[in-house]
C-alpha cells in the first residue's frame, strides 16, 4: 500500500458521494482518473489490505427496527448443512456457528431484521420448521450502538 493508497481510502472512509459516478470525483479529488480508483480498490481487495469495499444501509432510516438473532441448537453432525440452508432464507442477513458452552449448547446463529418483533419470530418458526430444528432462542437488540467505519 502506497500513499496515494492511504489517501483513496481515506477520502473513502466515511462513505463514497451517492450519485451515478462516485468514482470520478473521488478521483478528481485526489488527482487520479475513475479507472485509476477502481483499479487501486480492486488491487488492495486482491491483496488482502482491504477485505470488503459495501454500502452500508440506514435500516432504522427505512423502518427496519426489529432485530433478532435467533441461537440455534444444531446436531454437531448437521452444523455445515444446517448452516448452509438457514443462510439461503432471503431474511437472513448473517450465519455462522460457534462453540457451545456449559450454560448455552446454541452452536449456530443467524441474523434477521423486520418491521416489528412479531415479523422476526415468524420468521424463525419458519425456518424451524423447514429445516427441521426445534430447539432455538430468538434474541432481539435492545439497543444500537454508534456504528463507525474503520479509519486510516
Amino acid at each position: 500500500m502506497d500513499k496515494l493508497d492511504r489517501r483513496l481510502l481515506k477520502a473513502c472512509e466515511n462513505g463514497i458521494p451517492l450519485q451515478p459516478r462516485p468514482y470520478k470525483l473521488v478521483g478528481e479529488e485526489l488527482g487520479i482518473t475513475e479507472d485509476e480508483v477502481i483499479a487501486r480498490l480492486r488491487a488492495l481487495i486482491d491483496s488482502g489490505a482491504l477485505r470488503r469495499f459495501s454500502a452500508s444501509i440506514g435500516h432504522l432510516a427505512l423502518g427496519i427496527v426489529a432485530n433478532a438473532m435467533i441461537a440455534w441448537r444444531a446436531p454437531e453432525e448437521d452444523l455445515d448443512q444446517l448452516g448452509k440452508a438457514l443462510a439461503r432464507f432471503d431474511s437472513v442477513t448473517h450465519c455462522y456457528s460457534r462453540e457451545t458452552a456449559a450454560d448455552w449448547p446454541y452452536n449456530l446463529y443467524t441474523m434477521v431484521h423486520s418491521r416489528s418483533k412479531e415479523d422476526c419470530l415468524r420468521m424463525a418458526e419458519e425456518m424451524a420448521r423447514t429445516v427441521g430444528i426445534e430447539e432455538y432462542q430468538v434474541l432481539f437488540s435492545e439497543r444500537e450502538f454508534k456504528k463507525t467505519n474503520a479509519r486510516i
